[in-house]
């Protein structure tokens, strides 16, 4: 099994964490960056290879993961000379990927069986299989629902609760769905859903109960800190991790 993981972007909204190192590598606690604990699940669920879409401070990604073999994986890079968005970077190696293959983002902490998710996938007829996550937002106000022409309410609901599906930043992908693209434009995640919905392919949904955590600004890093002694054994169990020893001061502290 390969996974392409997109590790090139400049993490602005993390910022000031990402001004001297790109986001994949910030560390969590004292012990691994995001991207060593995915190296290390994706290898943990079987999987060989794994290609990491680099751009921004790319080269210091390449200078501390190296070929993976510390990893147990084979590491292969593309490099993004400007940007190209979140599929992107999968057409420039799209002949050298296997019928079914997983992309995510390189900035997410979760227990998801990668997997059990690909497997999932490629049992199906689907393009695209997008890993989601359950959500809601309570309203802070009172809504209303108001005629066509805004001089009428048509009803009344007090504060309430959107529930929606949200995307994890994982996909399963078969390599066939992106064949209509040329290698070296810019696609998006939002264009390709778009283009397949358009074309009749509807994308498939593998809804997700577990741990999640999408860390994208400085309140997200800061709760991965704040769980991590109690995530870290239930993120990698193989590693044999306890809560107790990370919880423990560095000697550096």
């Amino acid at each position: 099994m390969h996974a392409i993981i997109l590790a090139g972007g400049k993490g602005t909204r993390l910022r000031p964490y990402t001004t001297h190192i790109p986001k994949p590598l910030v560390p969590l606690g004292d012990t691994y960056s995001i991207l060593e604990v995915v190296l290390y699940q994706l290898r943990h669920h079987g999987f060989s290879s794994v290609t990491l879409a680099v751009g921004h401070m790319g080269h210091l990604i390449r200078a501390f993961v190296g070929d993976g073999s510390r990893y147990d994986l084979q590491v292969a890079y593309t490099d993004e000379e400007t940007p190209l968005g979140t599929i992107g970077p999968v057409l420039t190696v799209l002949d050298d990927l296997p019928e079914h293959f997983l992309v995510m983002n390189g900035d997410i902490l979760t227990n998801l069986d990668y997997s059990t998710f690909l497997r999932r996938h490629a049992a199906t007829t689907r393009p695209v299989t997008v890993a989601t996550y359950h959500r809601e937002i309570k309203s802070e106000f009172g809504v209303l629902d108001v005629s066509e022409d805004g001089t009428t309410i048509v009803a009344f609901r007090e504060k309430p609760t959107v529930q929606f599906q949200v995307s994890m930043g994982v996909y399963a992908m078969t390599r066939e769905a992106l064949r209509r693209y040329t290698p070296g434009q810019a696609l998006g995640f939002d264009t390709l859903m778009l283009d397949l919905l358009g074309a009749g392919e509807q994308p498939g949904s593998d809804l997700f109960g577990g741990y999640w955590l999408d860390i994208g600004r400085p309140e997200d890093y800061d709760t991965a800190n704040t769980q991590w002694a109690t995530m870290a054994p239930i993120l990698l169990p193989h590693l044999a991790l306890t809560a107790d020893a990370l919880a423990q001061p560095s000697a550096a502290d």
